[in-house]
């Protein structure tokens, strides 16, 4: 795991439904810190530093791009 960067982070786990969904068809490795933890403590989040999106330092910039794309186009981000 010492590979994976962080390269964003969410406050609520709804936020994350759709980029999951994406990460998945494009095939990329990937994993959401404190998914779980933010899904039963929601009001916890900001104390937990919110859900962490890791990525293997491979994908980051085709990851990176991917973001940028969905908070021009889609602003879900």
């Amino acid at each position: 795991m010492e590979d994976f960067q962080t390269i964003a982070i969410f406050n609520y786990s709804h936020e994350i439904v759709v980029l999951k969904h994406l990460l998945e068809q494009e095939k990329i490795n990937y994993f959401f810190e404190n998914e779980t933890l933010v899904s039963v403590d929601p009001f916890g989040s900001f104390a937990y530093g919110g859900i962490k999106l890791k990525i293997h330092i491979n994908d980051f910039e085709k990851v990176q791009k991917f973001l940028d794309d969905l908070n021009n186009n889609l602003k879900i981000v």
